[in-house]
């Protein structure tokens, strides 16, 4: 009688690298990068450590996937910026969304970007620089819908778009150290609501000016 070849070991059938990644992204989530271990991740992903090398070569770069996934692609941000009325809204409802995705029943206290690298060892070096580069784009695209609200006149010319810009991604990563702190949502909500009193006001277009005038 004819035998079936052995199963390869290594991936099993049923493996699910989406899940899998999602999974993954949890356990750094919740304890930062160099304190996930692979048997950590292994668990958590639910697949061997020769499964998880095969899917993502290393622990370094399951990491770098799972911030990709964690950020979302990169033009979601900026078409929701485009899509704000103003620079200030846009602002507004970033800091509301964090608020609100840090303190989520389903996911862990805080923001992956701000507890993921806690230490400055070699290892953690490019997981760092990584993790810089999309505070920074997003620092950037905000920057951007600023100096967009600045040349069509809704702020004033003398407004220093990047430090503002650079005030909101601050405030964020502040919001994720209240929320590991246990800070509740309301508390961040108000946190948000009371930071946008310090955004420039808008300047008055000719309309307002005039109805201003003849009050």
């Amino acid at each position: 009688m004819k035998q079936d070849p052995p199963r390869k070991t290594g991936r099993p059938l049923s493996f699910d690298r989406d899940a899998a990644l999602k999974q993954a992204m949890l356990a750094f989530w919740r304890h930062g990068y160099e304190t996930t271990s692979v048997s950590d991740l292994t668990a958590a992903m639910g697949v061997s450590a020769p499964s998880l090398y095969a899917a993502f070569g290393d622990k370094r770069r399951l990491f770098l996937e799972a911030v990709q996934l964690y950020a979302g692609p990169p033009d979601v941000l900026a078409r929701q910026l485009d899509a704000a009325v103003t620079a200030r809204q846009a602002a507004s409802e970033m800091l509301t969304a964090a608020a609100v995705a840090f303190t989520g029943d389903q996911t862990p206290p805080g923001c992956l970007l701000a507890s993921a690298t806690a230490s400055g060892s070699a290892d953690a070096a490019p997981v760092q620089a990584a993790v810089t580069a999309v505070r920074d784009d997003i620092r950037d695209l905000l920057q951007a819908r600023i100096n967009r609200d600045v040349a069509a006149g809704l702020l004033p010319q003398n407004t220093d778009t990047a430090a503002l810009a650079a005030l909101v991604v601050g405030l964020i990563q502040g919001l994720s150290v209240l929320a590991r702190d246990g800070v509740t949502r309301a508390a961040l909500l108000q946190i948000c609501v009371t930071a946008m009193q310090a955004w420039p006001d808008q300047v008055l277009n000719r309309t307002e000016l005039v109805g201003s005038a003849m009050a």
